[in-house]
């Protein structure tokens, strides 16, 4: 903690649920106004932070200057939006946020099949996979053109939904290296993939790269999650040190042989 005078978010590397916050802030133009931690979820949480958190270890968690804590990235989100009004980002008349409300809600399920997916360690079971994650973009894509048929966002402009939505769009990029997965060019998906495509567009949201998380999300391929180390390696691929951008690009067959601590840059010296 270096800045006793402003909310404090503690979150965990290339976390998608703190980027969130941070786009946020970027759409407000009020970056500085919240100070981001990365806590090292390799190692045990700090006393301090358990001592603010009253013991709970969930991220990411907004600590304010009063002592006052805030958990769930989405009651976060409200928080910022709330605390720092000007310019709002989320719907101010009662149906839009309604919604806005109502897609963001889509987010659970959403999250959950990428999540399940890239940690899916049966080769056969693959094709499942990607009917699920079909039929998630297939509600996005029903959603969008229900509420705006001809736009790019789901109102006029990147917002509170987007917000919500672009982190995760990010991190399904390990659905597309690890996978193979890519949203089909028909045009059952083209609102949809307006949509993301529009979302990742948007300089607001430069916060993590492909390359960053493919690398740290290396582990998640092989179905550990969280910082867990699989078996036989020392160093997760979430690890601080050496830093990602000093890695090689992991394998990008996850049912295969898995990767050394040495393949992937975490240690030096020759492989064991």
């Amino acid at each position: 903690m270096t800045d006793t005078t402003r909310p404090l978010v503690c979150h965990i590397p290339v976390c998608p649920f703190s980027q969130r916050l941070e786009i946020l802030l970027a759409l407000k133009g009020l970056t500085e106004a919240v100070e981001f931690h990365v806590v090292d979820i390799t190692q045990p949480r700090p006393d301090w932070l358990l001592k603010r958190t009253g013991g709970t270890t969930a991220m990411p968690v907004l600590l304010l200057p009063d002592g006052g804590v805030i958990k769930e990235s989405l009651v976060i989100l409200r928080y910022l939006e709330e605390a720092f009004p000007e310019p709002a980002i989320a719907r101010s008349e009662p149906y839009e946020r309604a919604v806005e409300r109502m897609l963001i809600a889509h987010e659970g399920p959403f999250t959950t099949c990428g999540y399940r997916f890239v940690m899916n360690r049966d080769r056969t079971a693959r094709t499942g996979f990607v009917a699920q994650m079909l039929d998630e973009y297939a509600r996005l894509d029903a959603f969008l053109r229900r509420h705006n048929p001809d736009g790019s966002f789901l109102f006029q402009s990147f917002g509170l939904a987007e917000a919500v939505f672009t982190p995760m769009f990010m991190r399904f990029w390990f659905l597309e290296y690890f996978e193979g997965f890519k949203l089909p060019e028909t045009d059952a998906f083209a609102r949809v993939r307006r949509w993301r495509e529009a979302c990742l567009a948007d300089p607001r949201t430069r916060q993590v790269s492909r390359e960053e998380i493919v690398k740290l999300y290396y582990d998640y391929a092989l179905g550990y999650g969280n910082g867990a180390l699989p078996v036989g390696r020392q160093v997760s691929s979430i690890a601080f040190h050496p830093h990602w951008a000093e890695r090689p690009w992991p394998p990008r067959d996850k049912y295969g042989p898995a990767a050394t601590d040495h393949d992937l840059g975490l240690i030096a010296g020759p492989q064991q």
